[in-house]
């Protein structure tokens, strides 16, 4: 998390609240639509919560928050912003962000915490196993409105929940197919580097040179 992102934070955790996110969106969407890239989001929710607390008590559910918020932040390396939506849901907003890369992103800090845990509570060791859930979502595919993208994440997570727990879904069903499935790694590297370049995002690029070459073939035409 950016050490220059000031706002009012949560006590327990140190995540911005929610309130902080209109704001925040935003912004990251102004500047998304200036660059043609997108922003994405991401809905954690720790699994079971409710029985975390119940079973092991409501200051072992605080540790595990602390936990998942510290790993949140650190994933991000910088790069998002953590906010606790209330209850055991934080929301990362990642800037320029497309889908594909904010879903690899969500599944690699899903795989990466660590599901056992253990605490020392008033002198006694406690252990909890600990699974998270992401719905994932995108401005502008999802919406161009912070509610209208954390709504469709909402119904991403409400899949992933559902489904097993455990587990990152998009904001539609949809089999993700990721860029390396139809461009070498070497292309991959030079489309990144143009992006960086000309100041826009990848997809705005692929879909540029998509309607060139529809064009090429007489496929579309300008009217």
């Amino acid at each position: 998390m950016n050490a220059q992102q000031k706002g009012t934070r949560d006590p327990l955790t140190g995540a911005e609240d929610y309130d902080e996110f209109g704001g925040a969106f935003d912004a990251e969407r102004g500047r998304a639509q200036e660059h043609g890239t997108s922003v994405s989001l991401g809905l954690v929710d720790v699994d079971r919560f409710a029985q975390i607390n119940s079973d092991h008590g409501h200051e072992t559910g605080d540790c595990v928050l602390q936990n998942v918020a510290a790993h949140l932040a650190e994933a991000g390396d910088g790069a998002g912003r953590v906010f606790r939506c209330g209850g055991d849901e934080f929301l990362v907003l990642l800037p320029a962000t497309e889908r594909e890369e904010a879903f690899l992103f969500f599944e690699k800090l899903r795989s990466s915490f660590d599901s056992k845990r253990v605490f020392d509570i008033k002198g006694k060791r406690v252990t909890v196993e600990v699974g998270l859930s992401i719905g994932v979502a995108s401005c502008p595919e999802d919406g161009s409105r912070g509610d209208d993208v954390v709504r469709r994440a909402e119904e991403a997570l409400h899949r992933a929940k559902t489904g097993g727990r455990n587990k990152v879904c998009l904001s539609r069903q949809e089999k993700m197919v990721t860029k390396t499935s139809h461009y070498t790694q070497r292309q991959l590297e030079r489309l990144a580097q143009l992006a960086k370049q000309e100041g826009v995002g990848e997809a705005a690029l692929l879909r540029e040179a998509l309607d060139d070459l529809l064009r090429r073939y007489d496929v579309i035409r300008d009217s």
